[in-house]
């Protein structure tokens, strides 16, 4: 990408253009990012102590929850003391921050970050969080997401669209809704074309004629969904697609790959947790991740608290770095991630992960106590769908040794197919475990859209 189409904010001055107040913030962090993104991890360590140690005051100071809590952090005299009193630093927990109420939100911030906004979690693990971010931070979070553009060379002036709202009564099918840019975040200092949308609940079916009918470069939509578009489609084929880009659920193993062989595309997956940020980011090269260590500092830890070597699973603890309104330290989120095994040959100093696997609430339970990820590949959907017409799915572990697979059916099952998809269920959970079938009139999604393909109720 090399004509890169920038905005002015000014109609009388276009080259060089006058980018808008906003977008030259975010360009000024965009030109740091540049230069960063290639520092060694030990490097990119020391900027992140630095900032940490500047948000530690701020929270010491003015956080009513944090005072008093952070003195042996602050006091720390060299890094080597630092990062040892760092790792014996609590978690904290969604439930510490519902119960911690304003307690956790900033006295008083500093000049230069703006107006503060409110924004809510999806509550995808039954315990939804109210977060406060200040606008300096949201100005960060547009340049993280400018980078990512720019790292998978996106055409800007091209048509995107998106399948991803649920809000109720927005982006209604057969128009949808239609934006002149990208979003603020690009419009504010790119030229960049159209962005369309379609509400998520809407009908695979219509689903495929508006995308046919909108001929977009690129798709923005959850893993879930582009699954279902893929197998819906039969030989359809966007005419014009580039990529898809995924966001905010759990990448399937096996879906990159079909997308390839369906749509004949590449599939862009996105790490983000909407109170603290960009995660990591898909490597341009490779289908690992990059963590955004300039933003968060991101932890691996295994069950004992430790770091996680390289390529083992273990939960994800945040530190998001900027947000001086509600500073949140050393936030277990709940999900799952496995490290990688080394520096990435992109030559990025910027820490990888292989996968994200979800959350415990993913875990399947096995009936002696031990506990394994159940991801749902490619082929075993494949496999499921081609024994009855399913149209929706969803397993549930709803006891120790049983198993509910809530089906959506184009028909009522003939026995043989209930019998093959009990057989199917059995190979793929195990004889341990006894299997229902259950055909709920809907299969809901969260309110920011997701939905989970496994989920445990234990």
């Amino acid at each position: 990408m090399t004509d890169l189409p920038f905005a002015s904010a000014l109609p009388d001055i276009v080259f060089p253009a006058a980018v808008s107040g906003r977008g030259m913030a975010s360009l000024s962090f965009l030109f740091q990012l540049e230069q960063s993104q290639w520092w060694s991890q030990d490097r990119l360590r020391q900027g992140q102590e630095t900032q940490l140690r500047q948000l530690l005051a701020h929270a010491d100071a003015q956080v009513p929850f944090w005072r008093g809590k952070l003195r042996a952090l602050i006091d720390a005299a060299d890094s080597a003391a630092f990062w040892t009193r760092w790792h014996a630093q609590p978690l904290l927990t969604r439930r510490q921050i519902q119960d911690a109420g304003d307690k956790l939100i900033s006295a008083a911030m500093p000049e230069g970050h703006g107006d503060l906004a409110e924004i809510f979690t999806s509550g995808s693990t039954g315990k939804p969080i109210r977060a406060v971010r200040s606008e300096m931070w949201e100005v960060l979070w547009s340049a993280f997401t400018v980078r990512e553009h720019l790292w998978h060379r996106r055409d800007l002036g091209a048509k995107l669209a998106a399948i991803r709202t649920s809000t109720k009564g927005k982006a209604l099918w057969p128009d949808g809704e239609r934006l002149e840019h990208w979003g603020f975040s690009t419009g504010d200092i790119f030229k960049t074309g159209p962005c369309v949308s379609l509400n998520i609940t809407t009908p695979i079916e219509r689903q495929l004629e508006w995308l046919e009918r909108e001929a977009p470069d690129y798709l923005l939509t959850h893993p879930t969904m582009l699954d279902r578009l893929l197998r819906a489609g039969g030989d359809f084929r966007p005419k014009r697609l580039k990529q898809v880009l995924t966001i905010s659920e759990i990448l399937a193993p096996g879906l990159r790959a079909l997308c390839r062989e369906r749509w004949g595309v590449t599939v862009i997956d996105t790490y983000s947790t909407r109170e603290c940020g960009y995660l990591a980011f898909q490597c341009p090269e490779h289908e690992h991740y990059h963590l955004q260590a300039e933003s968060a500092l991101v932890e691996i830890l295994d069950e004992s608290g430790a770091p996680t070597r390289p390529g083992a699973i273990g939960r994800v603890v945040v530190t998001p770095l900027h947000n001086l309104a509600m500073p949140l330290l050393r936030y277990d989120i709940g999900d799952y991630a496995e490290t990688g095994n080394g520096p990435c040959p992109c030559g990025r100093g910027l820490p990888v992960i292989k996968s994200i696997l979800g959350r415990r609430q993913n875990l399947l339970r096995l009936p002696d106590g031990s506990e394994r990820w159940p991801l749902l590949s490619s082929g075993d959907i494949g496999g499921l769908l081609a024994l009855a017409p399913i149209r929706h799915y969803q397993v549930a572990q709803v006891a120790t040794d049983r198993i509910e697979l809530r089906l959506q059916t184009a028909r009522a099952l003939a026995d043989i197919e209930v019998t093959q998809v009990l057989g199917w269920a059995r190979k793929k959970f195990g004889a341990e475990f006894h299997i229902d079938l259950a055909f709920p009139p809907k299969l809901e999604r969260s309110a920011a859209g997701k939905f989970e393909d496994f989920v445990s109720l234990l």
